[in-house]
């Protein structure tokens, strides 16, 4: 059976369930509704002032530019993550959910921790949208890393093992390039995957019960 045959054997009866068209329909809005404020927030943020403060990590290396690899590896594991849950509708619906929950649980943390970048920081400027327009690159949005979070929300949303064990490398290796680059404090890092996991959690268990 052919890929394409095989997502439409699988989505077709999902998407004739009322209860699972409606909880996709709702998650899609709030998707899109986080995305829009988020940008919105960041541009505001940017204005802003905040505190910095000393890192003990940090202080014991000089900053490299490690952009590439860090975009190498973001968008490696979000097109297979994209592609491996169109097979698991279910699994799809509770990382968007999850993904939804972590940015707006970012938005309130960045509102209520308001940081300035450390001094040493080089710019994480993401290359694809550069590219294809004038995107910003933002520096104060930092509690918590969520470059990291996304990593880590693809190793809880996974059904594969052989790929829950990629994603978690993954996110350790983003996690460490972001502190290499000095775009993050430790805390920011340190503090994403618990953030993902609560957002997951609620997300899992939200639909267990709707589904009902």
């Amino acid at each position: 059976m052919s890929i394409s045959k095989k997502l439409k054997s699988i989505w077709q009866p999902k998407l004739l369930d009322n209860n699972f068209r409606t909880r996709l329909f709702l998650s899609m809005a709030v998707l899109a509704f986080v995305l829009i404020s988020i940008t919105r927030f960041l541009a505001y943020n940017e204005k802003n002032s905040g505190f910095a403060f000393t890192d003990p990590i940090l202080s014991l290396f000089n900053p490299i530019d490690v952009t590439w690899l860090t975009f190498g590896l973001i968008y490696i594991g979000l097109f297979t993550a994209l592609f491996s849950l169109s097979f698991h509708p279910e699994n799809f619906l509770v990382a968007i959910q999850s993904y939804s929950l972590v940015f707006l649980i970012r938005l309130c943390t960045i509102y209520l921790l308001p940081l300035d970048a450390p001094i040493t920081t080089i710019a994480l400027t993401d290359p694809v949208v550069q590219f294809f327009g004038d995107g910003e690159t933002w520096f104060r949005d930092l509690f918590f890393s969520g470059h990291t979070a996304t990593m880590f929300l693809f190793y809880l949303t996974s059904s594969s093992k052989k790929l829950k064990v990629t994603f978690l490398l993954c996110t350790f290796c983003v996690a460490v390039c972001v502190l290499i680059q000095h775009v993050h404090y430790t805390v920011d890092v340190v503090a994403a995957p618990f953030f993902s996991y609560a957002s997951y959690r609620i997300a899992f268990l939200l639909n267990n019960k709707l589904k009902k």
